[in-house]
């Protein structure tokens, strides 16, 4: 069993920050990626910016420039800065996990994100 857990979404207004955390555990042996994504209804799910071995960032075009993926010093999680918010950065990011306990790809249950003045 591999449990994908996420925090720190909640209500931010326009400019203002946001750090997401991400944990995966159980029984994993690696853990070969950490990524966050994103969706609006009726929208495909989207990347937002994901941490691979070796520590290589991928970002998607919404985060570049405003948001940081980053290590945690706990095992297998990651953290994810978001800054100068938007409102079109509302919505439910959910945290994936890709390890190497079947069927390998994991997801969190996500998080809302509510950019609003």
């Amino acid at each position: 069993q591999v449990q994908v857990e996420e925090s720190g979404g909640g209500l931010v207004e326009p400019g203002g920050s946001l750090t997401l955390s991400c944990t995966a555990s159980g029984t994993i042996g690696s853990v070969y990626q950490l990524g966050w994504y994103r969706q609006t209804p009726g929208k495909q799910r989207v990347l937002v910016a994901a941490l691979s071995g070796g520590n290589k960032t991928t970002y998607g075009d919404s985060a570049q420039g405003r948001f940081t993926i980053a290590a945690g010093n706990a095992k297998n999680t990651v953290y994810l800065q978001m800054n100068d918010l938007r409102p079109e950065d509302t919505a439910v990011y959910s945290c994936r996990a890709i390890v190497d306990t079947t069927p390998g790809i994991y997801w969190g249950q996500g998080t809302q994100v509510t950019v609003s003045s």
